[in-house]
């Protein structure tokens, strides 16, 4: 007998929910719905798209909590290396997608299905990320994509869905949100074009304060450890308890244009308030405790590091090799950082650390040195202009 079970990668809008109803109706599976959480979701969220997964159809639903594992396995080499794509995304979405299929593909091992599905269209990146971590870890399972398959425009799944009585805020469903722990993507109509920005309401987070705060962010061995003096041993409800301070801000919008896997280039909308203030504190607390060459290094890898992210390369045994090295070099960045709060941005006021390698005696810059004479400086400059003057003796214009 056929095995007609399939795992579709359920996330409540508006692709996942076509699928829904278009596997069962339409092609005859037995469609177990998961949602694998990365912590953008309430558990009033997660009851009601479990809800919306049963009244689609689906024969089952869970929700698999990958949080932690996420946490753990990503986030953390992530504020190690400072991952910025392009300089301006935090690699919110890019870097969530591989561990949200990891657990649906193991979900279907689990179940014994024939089957795994998402909703991914044919022009994006995350089509690459879901089929390439499910071919690696099950290769026996089929990979079955409607909305690729079909070349499906919002228009005819919102007419699909219509048609087979399934009410929805279908004006809200115009925007493409994924939420995650290390911040919110926003997908629309206007990052279509090259010109047009995200209108204020198509973020999650509206602006709520004015008046300016000074925020303290503690960071032990480069993991975020207090948020204004509270202590966290868990990192994730740290993250969170910043995002809730500066998302009040309205802080960490902004368009990330980029090259995607499949070669177009593309615009997205994020918003993420705690991920652009802990890479940027943590960022400004290595500038103080790390050596010169370190913090070379960690660009070079940290750069390498966010691109295999990004290009889908997570399983890739190098990611193992440049996360000893990343955490390696958070030894000693231990302290705290001071973050003035406004609204829709933030400042970095300084640092306070024990391990603050401007706190030495061998001098003050600018001012005075304590550690060499002037005429030892004569020396050293002299010696190092060297080969220039070799260069430019040989070579007379």
């Amino acid at each position: 007998m056929e095995n007609k079970k399939i795992v579709l990668a359920f996330s409540g809008g508006l692709d996942t929910s076509y699928c829904v109803k278009y596997l069962s109706v339409e092609k005859g599976f037995d469609v177990y719905t998961a949602i694998a959480n990365t912590g953008g979701f309430s558990e009033e969220e997660l009851v009601e798209i479990e809800k919306k997964a049963y009244k689609l159809g689906a024969v089952k639903h869970v929700t698999l909590d990958v949080t932690q594992t996420y946490y753990d396995r990503c986030i953390r080499y992530m504020v190690y290396g400072n991952v910025l794509r392009n300089n301006t995304y935090p690699i919110s979405v890019s870097s969530e997608r591989v561990f949200q299929a990891m657990a649906i593909i193991e979900y279907a091992k689990e179940i014994g299905a024939g089957y795994v599905a998402h909703g991914s269209t044919g022009a994006g990146n995350d089509q690459v990320r879901f089929d390439l971590t499910f071919q690696v870890l099950a290769p026996e399972i089929e990979i079955v994509t409607p909305i690729r398959d079909l070349s499906l425009s919002r228009e005819d799944e919102i007419n699909y869905l219509k048609k087979h009585g399934i009410d929805d805020d279908y004006i809200k469903l115009q925007y493409s949100i994924n939420q995650g722990l290390w911040g919110t993507s926003i997908g629309g109509k206007e990052t279509l074009t090259s010109k047009s920005g995200l209108p204020d309401d198509a973020y999650p987070s509206q602006l709520k304060k004015t008046s300016e705060k000074v925020v303290e962010v503690e960071f032990e061995k480069g993991e975020i450890a207090a948020v204004d003096g509270k202590k966290y041993d868990d990192k994730v409800e740290a993250i969170n308890a910043l995002e809730e301070i500066a998302k009040s801000y309205a802080i960490g919008r902004d368009i990330h244009v980029g090259d995607t896997i499949i070669g177009i280039k593309g615009r997205v909308g994020f918003e993420a308030a705690a991920p652009m203030i802990i890479i940027k504190a943590h960022h400004l607390l290595e500038k103080h405790t790390l050596s010169k060459w370190q913090m070379y290094w960690k660009e070079q890898l940290g750069n390498w590091y966010g691109m295999f992210l990004h290009e889908s390369q997570y399983l890739e045994p190098v990611m193992r090799n440049m996360e000893t090295f990343l955490e390696d070099t958070q030894e000693n960045v231990t302290g705290k950082v001071f973050v003035k709060l406004k609204p829709y941005h933030f400042e970095l006021e300084g640092i306070e650390s024990k391990h603050d390698l401007m706190s030495s005696d061998f001098g003050e810059y600018g001012e005075i040195s304590k550690a060499w004479t002037g005429d030892d400086v004569i020396g050293f400059t002299n010696v190092m202009a060297t080969s220039m003057k070799i260069f430019h003796s040989v070579n007379k214009k």
